[in-house]
């Protein structure tokens, strides 16, 4: 069984995954952590491709910018993403959305 350092939380939204500004594909996100998400796509990256990727959130004008993570996994479940770095304002917004989703996770 794996252990994990943060809890996911299912969520659906559409994410675009950027790689070196010239490959942009979107995705629909399934699950969320504060270090990764899981991606729905038609693409099958290869393991450890750099990549940005833009989380779409419902009723924000802009992404969460994410322009350092790396793919750990990819497969019929999906693409594992894991983010490396996130600039401080990024990492704002998505601590915030995490704080959100949590009192949803732990009412079901």
């Amino acid at each position: 069984m794996v252990t994990r350092k943060h809890p996911r939380f299912p969520v659906s939204f559409s994410s675009t995954l950027v790689h070196q500004n010239h490959f942009r594909h979107t995705g629909s996100v399934r699950d969320l952590s504060a270090k990764g998400c899981r991606v729905e796509s038609l693409i099958s990256p290869f393991t450890g491709m750099q990549i940005a990727i833009q989380l779409h959130i419902p009723g924000e004008p802009q992404p969460i910018v994410i322009d350092n993570a790396t793919i750990r996994w990819s497969g019929s479940a999906g693409i594992g993403v894991e983010f490396l770095t996130i600039a401080a304002p990024q990492q704002d917004r998505l601590s915030l959305m995490i704080k959100q989703l949590r009192p949803k996770a732990d009412l079901s």
